[in-house]
């Protein structure tokens, strides 16, 4: 303001400048101007925390409503239900461009996709074989392993290696030797599938505007996964009651938590990401206590309170960065 007006006079030939309000450039409004800021950027950080958050909690309650489904349609019928359901809503939303698009762009959403179609799969197939919680705390190996490997700071490795411990206690201290050794691979794979989703839904979200980027996969995903749901589960998939849950599985569990995830990781660093997905088990153990009738265990209660003590680490650790920097939404 005092810039501008400098090249001016006011009526009695006083510099405008001087004429300026008193408030303007002392140190109490300098102040409350820093506070702001500094206000502004902490929600800003936190906004894609919450995104994460939520995605977190729809996904696990939508597995659990997808376990008492198997029964009727089969894991891959599922699967398959799942993934078609949410490819039409997302492509009905998004209405994403197919023309402007460079080899790259197509590349990712080729990727993108067929890695969503192996996680989902490989996934249900654990779920199938093994319960629910001791399946999403080895799926979560797969994230907390891209958090080491992609963060730059010391502290979250840190925030790593604590989710990690509450990981094996929430599978009882380390020890899956009980669990079909079948199922303990698919639940991995499932993990390194994770891991390597959270790589092409950031790049996905960087090349295409809002959840275009989704959508296209999510077809992709769905049309390389239905001749497998055909082939085990038939007819069975077109019951009514069974396409309803079905439509809610895929709404729980897969257009809300990955549009919500992909937005987030627009903002949030993928390390940060990969080790809030620690809380995943946590929050699978109170769906499966809510919707399936399953309790916990005291080393459980432990083991989710040190899943959540990282989490809330690297939520902290993410906030102050964004106070100083953060990176630009695209």
């Amino acid at each position: 303001m005092a810039a501008a007006q400098g090249g001016h006079s006011g009526a009695d030939g006083v510099p405008a400048a001087v004429e300026a309000p008193a408030t303007v450039g002392t140190p109490e409004a300098a102040g409350a101007a820093e506070a702001a800021a500094s206000g502004a950027g902490r929600r800003a950080a936190l906004a894609p925390v919450g995104l994460v958050l939520a995605g977190c909690v729809s996904v696990q309650f939508g597995g659990a409503i997808a376990v008492s489904l198997m029964p009727r349609a089969g894991a891959l019928g599922v699967v398959t239900l799942r993934l078609l359901f949410a490819a039409i809503v997302l492509l009905a939303i998004c209405r994403p461009r197919l023309r402007g698009h460079s080899r790259a762009d197509w590349n990712t959403v080729l990727a993108f996709g067929a890695t969503l179609a192996a996680m989902n799969g490989l996934f249900y197939q654990a779920v199938d074989r093994i319960p629910l919680g001791p399946a999403v705390t080895l799926e979560v190996l797969g994230p907390l392993a891209l958090s080491v490997i992609a963060s730059r700071r010391a502290v979250n490795v840190v925030w790593a290696g604590l989710a990690l411990c509450g990981v094996f206690l929430l599978g009882g201290g380390g020890g899956f030797g009980a669990l079909d050794k079948v199922g303990v691979a698919y639940a991995l794979g499932a993990g390194a599938m994770w891991a390597i989703y959270i790589v092409f839904s950031a790049r996905a979200g960087r090349r295409f505007p809002q959840a275009d980027g989704l959508a296209l996969a999510m077809a992709v995903a769905a049309i390389l996964v239905l001749p497998l749901g055909i082939v085990e589960s038939g007819s069975k998939l077109t019951v009514p009651s069974t396409l309803g849950l079905a439509a809610a599985v895929a709404v729980m569990s897969s257009v809300l938590p990955y549009t919500l995830e992909l937005l987030a990781l627009r903002r949030l660093p993928a390390s940060t990401f990969a080790v809030m997905m620690s809380l995943e088990p946590a929050i699978a153990a109170i769906a499966g206590f809510l919707i399936l009738g399953q309790s916990l265990t005291l080393m459980e209660s432990l083991a989710i309170t040190l899943v959540i003590a990282a989490s809330m680490g690297a939520v902290r650790t993410q906030v102050g960065r964004g106070k100083a920097k953060l990176p630009p939404a695209e």
